[in-house]
């Protein structure tokens, strides 16, 4: 089987061109998608990555991505995996256009070409992200045990105590469930690894979450890190950054409408969001192709 290696922000994903036709095995079969990431992302057995994305024609947009995290469960959305798929597209020539959509699970996303004379291969791209979702219930959160549950419904500097701590969280969906906690400094001695497990399988998400901690250097500067759910600490989360500056709008430590730059341990994302809910959340990053290659499956 035929794939190429890409990264957006060292967030590495192993990509699959499945524009011909679904993947099937030697006796015509479709293979097992869950097992083949799991398989495939293993970073001493496998290629290594984050997951594996098949990349496919869209039916309600113009292409289509299929995703799956390293332990082999599906995801709704990945922000810096659809900037490769985007770059996949286009430099493959399936589109001529510079702006184009791309679907995850029914949720389809618009994309911008923001790099390169037309023809050229990209390295960069602006995606609309949607609206954030901010609802207690569609997040989801088990909104039978909050303890402070505002007006709004929204879950914004919500006490939860993990491993004996407590911390405040806020609540974010981006068609993925994020906690985001802000923390006094940068996150770089964060015990990541030891608390995001414990936030993931929390029974508070009933879908499990993505866990951001973050650290508020000024206004239109934050610096942050992630745990994902599914594979771990990760070098970069695109919706995980999308949600971090909607939490940190919501708590008014950074200005809504301006665009936010979001230091994270693989690159920078860009994030602009007006403050408005009704209002879509635009990222804007790199996405990079690292090799392509054959592997036996």
């Amino acid at each position: 089987m035929n794939f190429t290696k890409m990264h957006g922000c060292g967030n590495d994903y192993i990509y699959i061109d499945c524009t011909s036709g679904n993947l099937k095995g030697a006796d015509g079969k479709p293979l097992n998608t869950s097992g083949l990431a799991v398989k495939l992302s293993d970073r001493h057995f496998g290629i290594g990555g984050d997951g594996i994305i098949l990349i496919k024609r869209g039916k309600s947009a113009d292409f289509e991505m299929e995703m799956y995290n390293a332990d082999g469960s599906r995801s709704q959305m990945c922000g810096n995996g659809i900037r490769c798929v985007a770059k996949y597209v286009y430099d493959a020539g399936y589109t001529k256009g510079r702006e184009f959509s791309i679907e995850s699970m029914g949720a389809v996303k618009h994309i911008q070409i923001t790099s390169g004379n037309p023809g050229d291969k990209i390295c960069c791209a602006r995606v609309d992200m949607g609206k954030p979702i901010l609802q207690a219930e569609k997040i989801p959160v088990n909104v039978q045990s909050l303890q402070l549950y505002s007006e709004t419904g929204h879950v914004i500097q919500h006490p939860l105590s993990i491993g004996g701590k407590d911390y405040k969280i806020t609540c974010v969906s981006m068609g993925n469930p994020h906690a985001v906690v802000f923390i006094d400094k940068k996150p770089a001695d964060f015990p990541v690894c030891e608390i995001g497990p414990l936030f993931e399988n929390h029974a508070f998400f009933p879908e499990r979450t993505n866990t951001e901690f973050a650290y508020v250097q000024d206004r239109r500067t934050i610096f942050m890190r992630v745990w994902e759910r599914g594979t771990g600490e990760t070098l970069a989360c695109g919706t995980g950054t999308c949600a971090t500056v909607v939490a940190a709008i919501l708590n008014g430590l950074v200005d809504a409408g301006e665009k936010i730059t979001v230091h994270l341990l693989g690159g920078d994302l860009e994030i602009e969001w007006s403050g408005n809910e009704n209002d879509s959340v635009f990222m804007t990053g790199p996405a990079e192709k690292v090799f392509t290659g054959e592997v036996e499956i």
